[in-house]
């Protein structure tokens, strides 16, 4: 059974920093790309970062690019986000997801408030 489990979200104030962690299970862990999305209220998810699997390659949307990193440790079957510099507008809930065999997984989310 695919299990995506999110932690590390929390409050913080503007240009704080949080470490987002997803453990995993139920599938092998290094065959597969791994990306982080959020969902903001009211609006949409958006994909912000993924990496493939042996950290080759890492991609950001616009909005994160140079304040956020992606990485991830096969070993521990963990993907992690760092963030840093962090705005009002990163204020989300954050959802870790692979997909396999065609088939998306997420985890349940994990939120960010960034507030003063």
């Amino acid at each position: 059974q695919v299990q995506l489990v999110e932690s590390g979200g929390g409050l913080v104030q503007p240009g704080g920093s949080l470490k987002l962690s997803c453990a995993t299970s139920g599938f092998t862990f290094n065959s597969v790309a791994m990306s982080w999305y959020r969902q903001a209220a009211g609006k949409e998810r958006v994909l912000i970062a993924d990496i493939t699997q042996r950290s080759v390659y890492t991609n950001y949307a616009d909005a994160v690019k140079g304040r956020f990193t992606i990485s991830r440790n096969n070993a521990k079957n963990t993907v992690f986000l760092k963030m840093n510099s962090l705005k009002p507008e990163d204020t989300a809930v954050y959802y870790c997801h692979t997909q396999i065999g065609g088939m998306d997984y997420w985890g349940k989310g994990t939120l960010v408030t960034v507030s003063s």
